[in-house]
């Protein structure tokens, strides 16, 4: 049955048997009564008295080399190396993993080795042409040997924000406005980087340079909008060179087709003009014999050929009135045209149909006599 149940039962364990109320009992005091205890015991000169003593100095010996112990297990994340530090003094790197190190002897201090960090930097400077920009570049690095990193130098952090201040100075303080603020800028990030390089490598601080980029470069606010204009131009001069390539990549191809053509075709008609000459001369050669057997036959023959290949191709006849001394001239074509285009009633051009007929077959007989007369003419001549 509880002590402080319903029914009368009221004993509190806290009074003690003469009715007065004690309380709780103090753990300071208790601390101190039992560490009393056992410096009585100790200092004591019964055999049992020592004993205990005994017992209790080696629990608290035991107790410290467990916590002792305890307190050295360390972990080393995965991205981490451990420098590990034997009385201050360098000792050895350790792997990422549950690692174990004697508290107060050795410190291990863990290095981020594949973390990209950041370091910037930011001001205004003079340029060689005597101008002032703002620049503003951003360099990421990467630590590669975590004890250089630590000790190299007192502050790597500050040690490399102070050397990309003095790259960039340097570098912008040797070239032209224009070259860092519009096209040479690549040309300008490069030599902040070889600059950058050539002051940290002699410190040796373990750290690796992975990139380098501008991220502003402007003029000063009073001149920007001048500054805007002339960058817009150079972009549209880029543009158009851009067009003109564009466009040159296109005509060439064509132009070059063009010449390929013209020089098949001359080659094409090279070839038909000689086929052409040997086929005359082949024909030739074989009127020949014809001409040494009957010259004057041939001769005829050959004129009557070459007089109807001639007047086959036009539309003109021309009538040589026998014994007048006059020619008449009669363009066909003209007439016709004049006849297609006007309103003449049908007798008239009824009447003007007949009396072309007329005119071509007294142009025929014309034209046979007369040929006839020109071959005996030209025979004579030639005789």
């Amino acid at each position: 049955m509880a002590w402080n149940e319903p029914g009368g039962n009221n004993n509190d364990p806290w009074k003690n048997r003469g009715g007065r109320d004690q309380g709780p009992p103090d753990l300071d005091d208790i601390f101190k009564n039992l560490f009393g205890k056992f410096s009585k015991s100790g200092g004591g000169s019964g055999g049992s008295g020592k004993g205990f003593g005994g017992i209790g100095a080696g629990v608290i010996a035991g107790l410290l080399i467990v916590i002792w112990v305890i307190s050295g297990f360390y972990t080393v994340r995965e991205a981490e190396r451990g420098v590990v530090l034997r009385f201050g003094e360098f000792h050895q790197f350790v792997d990422p993993g549950l690692r174990w190190k004697p508290t107060f002897i050795d410190k291990v201090l863990p290095v981020d080795v594949q973390s990209i960090r950041d370091q910037s930097s930011a001001g205004s400077m003079l340029t060689e042409d005597e101008n002032v920009v703002r620049v503003q570049m951003e360099m990421q690095y990467r630590v590669v040997e975590p004890y250089k990193y630590l000790f190299a130098v007192t502050n790597t952090e500050q040690s490399l924000s102070q050397a990309l201040d003095s790259a960039i100075r340097y570098v912008v303080g040797h070239s032209r406005m224009d070259d860092v603020l519009t096209s040479g800028r690549e040309v300008t990030r490069q030599r902040v980087w070889e600059e950058m390089e050539s002051i940290i490598t002699p410190y040796d601080m373990g750290v690796q340079i992975i990139d380098l980029n501008f991220r502003d470069a402007r003029p000063p606010e009073e001149v920007k909008a001048a500054f805007d204009d002339a960058i817009a131009a150079q972009e549209d001069e880029q543009r158009f060179i851009r067009e003109a390539e564009a466009y040159a990549r296109e005509i060439e191809p064509r132009a070059r087709g063009q010449v390929n053509r013209m020089s098949e075709e001359a080659q094409a008609y090279k070839e038909r003009v000689i086929l052409e000459a040997q086929g005359e001369v082949a024909r030739f050669a074989e009127l020949l014999p014809q001409y040494e057997a009957a010259p004057d036959v041939t001769r005829q023959r050959i004129y009557i050929e070459t007089m109807e290949q001639v007047f086959s191709s036009t539309s003109k006849i021309m009538v040589d009135n026998a014994g007048s001394g006059n020619m008449m001239y009669l363009p066909l074509d003209k007439i016709l045209e004049r006849q297609q285009g006007s309103s003449l009633p049908p007798a008239s051009r009824n009447t003007l149909e007949g009396l072309r007929g007329r005119e071509e077959t007294s142009a025929n007989s014309t034209t046979n006599s007369n040929n006839v007369r020109s071959s005996d003419r030209f025979r004579s001549g030639r005789e």
